[in-house]
């Protein structure tokens, strides 16, 4: 295959050739609910068909934990006596919700495939809820059985779960399978048929049951297969038949769709293993598991990184980590350079990203080249994404001009689950998804301002948080920062900021305000401080939870001006 010296020139060829009439991933334009939208020619329609297909990877690894391996055939196996079981014992039917409540473990795993056999729809409940929260979201969704781990089952009692049969992941789903071999029930669906339903973060608010297809679990599928097609073709290989030799590191929850729509459910696609890290993140155990399973692939948070660099990478043979990227939550340019310092691959193999629940994958990424050169961009659209930036009135924005993020893809989620306001608000006719997100296109390249609710007007003028964060977390001193608006009586709103440091002792508001002042315009500057040790409170994704964040603190702990 002949190459060109440019990397773009190339990469925009090999997508031509793939996509491209009688390529493997033919591109065609279909309506689906009403909107015209780039879909494979040929394609899988269910999740039963790619669980089918995904059994045939056989004897190799699939589910990978510290002292356990389940291969493709053990697992589709457990799977499909789950699905009989959930049938014949309780009934569970199309269009049925399955509730999942637990830590990552191979269980979880299962019970979403046994789901999908049925036709039902899965829903993963956040596991660090509080009894209040879980009996909402049950209350919302209405599980006909409720799948838990014992740490959370231990916690339910009749006022949370009402009358919802709960089972123990250690106990109860072993009998079943054991009790249920066989073959699962035959179960039509649609594509565009409801297949999970995960929860918003909640950083504000109550969260919403964000509802996926089996037609965006799918797509996502074939994404990511094209991403390795692409991948080998510009090393100037073609992407085998598999199955792949990665080693994919899971540490986000599965709850999450950076786990389960991107990481757990391709595999089955690809054929290559989810090395799951179980428990609570504990950066010695995550890298010595990394270098026993000589884990390829890493798609991290940045506060897990973070611990991970501080506990040190240098005694650990990483030799294997090839791609790594950032996931979940915003990430400053001067992290980026902390990485690279200290984690060498991270040099040739840094990723960053945009997307949220809703979007179902990522809408845009930045290459490790992107990246190098432009350290503020989150990159550009993936195949079959559409971005526009909008004014508040739903008009396109030129190139250039900050606005909200809006996208459209096969990725973007059905709508809220009993929620029909709630979707009108986010998806408007022609299925563009209203991101509730700042920022500006240039020349294809996405940079973020921040999130509609996070903005701070002061005295008239915008004033987004991500970029004064993004400027204090490059003092040496700052170990993570958070801005926020706080009242005022003149300008309607000042900035605050709490910034996270080893000893507040050592950090003075002063030192702060003039170095953000050597960098920023003057109504940037944060007015007041709160200088602590106390980390940002965050939620199960690593976003900081900016409704907990106290302004007000122990003087022994901060200092505020």
């Amino acid at each position: 295959m002949t190459r060109t010296t440019d990397p773009r020139a190339d990469a925009a060829r090999i997508t031509a050739e793939l996509t491209g009439p009688g390529g493997p991933f033919e591109l065609g334009v279909e309506q689906v609910l009403g909107a015209p939208i780039p879909l494979l020619r040929t394609r899988r329609r269910s999740m039963a068909e790619l669980f089918h297909a995904g059994a045939a990877w056989g004897d190799h690894d699939y589910l990978v934990t510290a002292d356990r391996t389940l291969t493709f055939a053990e697992h589709a196996s457990a799977a499909t006596a789950l699905a009989r079981a959930l049938a014949d014992r309780y009934g569970v039917g199309k269009g049925d919700r399955i509730g999942i409540l637990a830590a990552n473990t191979p269980e979880w795993v299962i019970t979403f495939w046994a789901a999908q056999l049925l036709g039902a729809i899965a829903v993963g409940y956040n596991a660090w809820w509080s009894p209040r929260e879980i009996a909402y979201g049950l209350r919302h969704t209405t599980p006909v059985v409720l799948i838990a781990d014992d740490k959370r089952a231990a916690t339910l009692d009749r006022e949370i779960v009402g009358d919802i049969p709960v089972l123990t992941m250690t106990a109860d789903l072993q009998r079943l399978i054991e009790d249920h071999p066989g073959r699962a029930p035959e179960t039509d669906v649609a594509e565009d048929d409801p297949a999970v339903i995960l929860y918003t973060s909640g950083t504000s608010g109550r969260p919403k049951g964000v509802v996926h297809s089996h037609r965006n679990l799918l797509a996502i599928c074939d994404y990511h297969r094209f991403t390795d097609a692409m991948v080998a073709a510009m090393r100037g290989l073609e992407a085998g038949p598999g199955p792949s030799t990665k080693r994919f590191l899971l540490t986000s929850p599965l709850f999450h769709i950076a786990s389960l729509h991107n990481l757990v459910i391709p595999r089955l696609a690809t054929g290559a293993a989810v090395v799951m890290h179980t428990g609570s993140f504990d950066p010695a155990r995550v890298l010595d598991l990394m270098q026993r399973q000589r884990v390829t692939n890493w798609g991290a948070v940045p506060t897990m990184v973070s611990r991970m660099l501080d506990h040190g990478v240098s005694g650990y043979d990483l030799s294997a980590l090839s791609a790594f990227s950032l996931n979940a939550a915003p990430s400053s340019p001067a992290f980026h350079r902390r990485l690279r310092r200290e984690l060498p691959t991270a040099d040739v193999a840094l990723t960053t990203s945009y997307g949220l629940t809703e979007s179902g994958t990522a809408a845009t990424v930045a290459t490790p080249p992107v990246l190098s050169a432009h350290p503020d961009t989150v990159g550009t659209p993936i195949l079959g994404v559409s971005v526009q930036i909008r004014d508040p009135e739903g008009h396109r924005l030129p190139d250039g001009t900050e606005g909200e993020i809006c996208v459209r893809s096969p990725y973007v989620m059905l709508g809220y689950w009993n929620d029909p306001a709630a979707t009108e608000r986010a998806i408007d006719s022609e299925r563009w998804l209203r991101t509730g997100d700042f920022g500006v296109l240039e020349e294809g390249r996405l940079r973020l301002s921040g999130r509609r609710s996070d903005l701070i007007l002061r005295g008239g003028e915008n004033v987004y948080p991500i970029e004064i964060e993004n400027v204090l977390d490059e003092h040496p001193a700052v170990q993570e920062s958070a801005v926020l608006g706080v009242a005022d009586p003149d300008l309607g709103q000042q900035v605050a900021a709490v910034v996270v440091v080893a000893d507040p002792a050592d950090v003075t508001p002063e030192e702060l305000r003039d170095f953000t002042a050597a960098r920023l315009a003057y109504f940037k500057v944060p007015a007041q401080w709160v200088i602590t040790a106390k980390p940002l409170p965050r939620n199960a994704t690593g976003k900081v939870v900016r409704r907990e964040i106290e302004l007000e603190t122990d003087p022994r702990d901060a200092q505020s001006s």
